[in-house]
């Protein structure tokens, strides 16, 4: 396909079908580095609502590096992914000590960070400086296979260059939300059998739903005794010593010493 040509059919798409979201109105790099990382597997209309009620509670870079890892999972509950908020909660500890409290604008800079790969560095800098990078995703990822009908085994390196040959030099910004909803609404993965590099396994009753379900117990308490824990998940399918282990090596939670019951384990949200 030319390139002019399916430019043109993307934005007049776009034009006509663009949908609205509360991060497409900011060029905050903060506001939209929560954005991204939020949309990270999860659905935007989920995030709709989280993500104003972050920007509530943490304004910027300061606030989150100065509010405990409680606070901001129970800001992040219902998202799912536990781990990205850790990591969000790192980053912005790294960005007070070695940005100045000011998110990187480069890509190199901000890959640096922790739980910024290849796709959020370059998607960053598009959404909040309009920077002329492709950052791929799913999507679009999904779109140029088939509209240039490459195979799907293309490699992230080729696909990437191809990509950046697509990009409207100083439109980076709403070419890459005009991709976005036109991959959400018309090419679809199931339209057009292009599956995803990685797939999400069913959720309920797996390792990763435990896993959310005993941080959520231990946001709401004081912290939980081990074998407290082994008589509640007796059931579990999983071992909950592997998901306990797990959790601390993520830095979710912590093993203490109950200062009231011997030498009893108590598990809590890290640093609570």
């Amino acid at each position: 396909m030319d390139i002019e040509l399916f430019r043109e059919k993307i934005f007049e798409f776009y034009r006509l079908n663009g949908r609205a979201f509360p991060w497409r109105n900011t060029t905050d790099r903060y506001a939209v580095m929560i954005s991204e990382i939020m949309l990270q597997q999860t659905q935007a209309e989920r995030v709709v609502p989280r993500f104003e009620a972050w920007l509530q509670q943490f304004p910027d870079i300061e606030h989150l590096a100065s509010a405990s890892l409680r606070e901001v999972l129970i800001l992040w509950s219902g998202l799912g992914y536990n781990s990205r908020a850790v990591r969000l909660h790192r980053c912005a500890a790294v960005i007070m000590n070695s940005f100045g409290g000011i998110v990187p604008s480069q890509p190199d800079s901000l890959k640096s960070l922790p739980g910024i790969g290849a796709y959020t560095c370059r998607s960053i800098p598009v959404f909040a400086d309009n920077f002329d990078t492709a950052a791929v995703d799913t999507n679009i990822r999904r779109i140029i296979i088939h509209e240039f009908a490459l195979p799907e085994d293309i490699s992230p390196a080729q696909l990437q260059q191809v990509a950046e040959t697509l990009v409207p030099p100083g439109r980076s910004r709403e070419w890459h939300n005009a991709l976005m909803d036109y991959g959400s609404l018309v090419l679809t993965s199931k339209k057009t059998g292009i599956r995803p590099l990685t797939r999400q396994s069913k959720f309920q009753g797996s390792k990763r739903w435990y896993r959310g379900k005993l941080i959520k117990e231990l946001v709401n308490t004081d912290g939980m005794f081990l074998e407290e824990i082994s008589e509640k998940y007796a059931s579990c399918p999983w071992d909950m010593n592997e998901i306990i282990t797990d959790l601390i090596a993520d830095g979710l939670i912590e093993r203490q010493k109950s200062t009231t019951a011997g030498a009893l384990s108590i598990l809590k949200i890290k640093g609570s």
